[in-house]
Formats: structure tokens, sequence, C-alpha cells
């Protein structure tokens, strides 16, 4: 009897982690919000198929603007952050110190 119980216990245990937690309407629902908010910031949906080339805007500053683009991924280099400070100025952000004597 005892064994019963205990079998019937973790049977039901077991049973409980397939019932579904959530509402289908809910379900059915997923990702609807994301795929509103990329519509609703989406000027062009069809400039993929447009095949004129862009203008109004030169080479040269094309040519800046991608630059800065690379640039902008690159790692910069690790910061010794002992070693701040030691050994210089007290701070280089400031205007230079003036002396007061007198």
């Amino acid at each position: 009897m005892r064994n019963c119980k205990l079998l019937a216990l973790i049977v039901a245990t077991f049973l409980g982690g397939c019932g579904t937690t959530t509402p289908k309407m809910v379900d059915s629902q997923m990702g609807s919000s994301v795929e509103m908010a990329k519509a609703q910031q989406t000027l062009n949906p069809r400039a993929s198929q447009d095949i004129r080339p862009v203008e109004g805007i030169d080479g040269k500053s094309a040519d800046a603007v991608i630059d800065r683009y690379h640039r902008g991924f690159q790692v910069p280099p690790p910061v010794n952050i002992f070693s701040i400070g030691v050994g210089g100025t007290a701070s280089t952000l400031g205007p230079p110190a003036t002396s007061t004597s007198r």
C-alpha cells in the first residue's frame, strides 16, 4: 500500500512536467512584437531590390566614412590601471599647473 502511494506520487511528479505552462493564445503570438517593431523601423522594405547606384556623397567622403566604421570594430589596447598617475603629473586633462611662489 505504501509503495503504491509512493509510486503514484512519483508518476504525478513526472507527469506534471509534461503540462503546458503558457496558454496557447500566448504561444501563437510569440515573436509578433519583434516583427512589428522591425516593420515600424524599416523606412523602405524593398531597399535591397533597388539596383540603382547611391547618389549624394562623393567617393572621398564615403571612403572616410567606411574607414571610420571599420576602425570602430578594432579592439583598443589594454590599459594598465595600476600605472595610472604613477611617476608622472597628477592630471593631464586640465590646464597646466601654475607656480604660486612669491
